[in-house]
């Protein structure tokens, strides 16, 4: 089959789908990934085809921070969503017998799915649907009990609709539709979580065509080599700390790196820094700075993985059977933070907002000498080993295949 995946955001939006493309793609479909332009390599170096979507996500999050308004904010958002609407007209120009979503833009491919007449596939890396089990990441509300919690699911779904509301009546007046909406959120199904049910067990009140289908790990470029200076940092000590905040933190690169430095002094340890899109840097003969490094092979190579919590960071420092140390920002990343306390694999979370040298430090030296959160984090790499994520995805597409 033709498969194309739809995703939009940061990198942690879009690399786990390179490795559920490829191993879609090694069972003989013809897959490609629509994302946006800055993820052109990534996806190509990967061995996937490759479908841009307009869309700038780290000038997006630089913009939200200056914005002196939710207005200006609102309509930020909203020329971003209209132009997803465009890129996704394009995409699916090239042929498809199968989408692939992301949870964001499912609204634009359940569109997409109706004029093509063609399944659409929700492939979640968050929980995304309402459960009275837990809170769905970003829900607000009366969170206490089952019927509070699944309100408060139903409202996040609400407002992820309400995103893109406006660039699915755009998309189907691009493809001559009415502007009322005829397919539901319940058009997109089956769902699988790419997330492992070691770490969040599926919730039992959730409908029998979704599921929580384990880990869909990030692909390895092909042809990927680590640098000699990272090898011979490795090698030249006790293995290090990892720092990094991803795609977070746009243009605080001075004041982060100030306050790295000074944590990691406290500590007493060596760190490998990812410079990320904060471009962290200036940093002591203990510290290295790197740029983008594959995450499985680097994390099971340090002591501790400090972290913004996004999903995929979450998921390669678990495999790892690294303890963790959570920074989270915003979005799902709270949520993840949480629960890798709950798991016991991190001493506590530390937002953002409040992160200061001596947190930070305080907070390491604990991740390093609690022997819990090591061992905790052990025993979730090997039932994590054990799961096949992407095998349900390829299950059914077979199925599709064969029908």
């Amino acid at each position: 089959m033709r498969a194309l995946i739809i995703t939009a955001g940061s990198r942690g939006d879009v690399a786990p789908y390179t490795g559920l493309g490829r191993r879609l793609q090694e069972a003989g479909h013809e897959v490609a990934v629509a994302a946006h332009s800055a993820f052109a390599g990534l996806i190509g170096g990967c061995g996937l085809g490759f479908r841009a979507v307009p869309g700038d996500p780290q000038g997006l999050i630089r913009d939200w921070s200056r914005a002196g308004s939710r207005e200006e904010v609102q309509a930020l958002t909203r020329a971003y969503a209209d132009g997803l609407a465009d890129g996704v007209a394009q995409a699916v120009e090239g042929g498809v017998d199968v989408l692939l979503t992301a949870f964001g833009p499912a609204p634009l491919a359940r569109v997409a799915g109706e004029v093509l007449g063609i399944p659409v596939i929700g492939t979640y890396l968050v929980p995304s649907v309402p459960t009275g089990e837990f809170a769905l990441p970003n829900a607000r509300g009366d969170l206490d009990g089952p019927e509070g919690r699944l309100a408060a699911g139903r409202d996040v779904v609400r407002r992820a609709e309400g995103v893109f509301s406006g660039a699915a009546t755009r998309l189907r007046s691009h493809f001559g539709l009415s502007a009322e909406a005829a397919s539901a959120p319940s058009g997109v199904r089956p769902v699988f979580h790419g997330f492992s049910p070691s770490v969040l067990p599926r919730p039992a009140d959730w409908p029998s065509w979704v599921d929580a289908s384990g880990y869909w790990w990030s692909a390895r470029p092909e042809g990927w080599q680590p640098s000699a200076e990272l090898v011979d940092f490795l090698r030249a000590g006790p293995p290090p700390v990892f720092i990094g905040f991803g795609s977070m933190a746009v243009g605080e690169g001075e004041r982060l790196g100030e306050l790295v430095a000074g944590a990691v002094r406290r500590v007493g340890v060596r760190a490998v820094v990812q410079a990320g899109w904060a471009e962290l840097g200036g940093f002591g003969d203990d510290v290295l700075a790197v740029g983008d490094v594959p995450h499985d092979w680097l994390f099971p190579r340090t002591a501790v993985v400090v972290h913004h919590a996004g999903a995929g960071t979450t998921a390669a420092a678990l495999r790892a059977g690294v303890p963790a140390v959570p920074v989270p920002v915003m979005a799902d990343q709270p949520f993840w933070a949480a629960r890798l306390c709950e798991l016991g694999v991190a001493p506590r979370s530390l937002p953002f907002q409040d992160l200061t040298a001596e947190a930070l430090a305080a907070a390491i030296t604990d991740a390093l000498t609690e022997p819990s959160h090591r061992r905790r984090a052990t025993e979730l790499a090997h039932a994590i080993a054990a799961e096949d994520g992407a095998a349900a995805v390829l299950a059914h597409l077979e199925g599709e295949s064969a029908g």
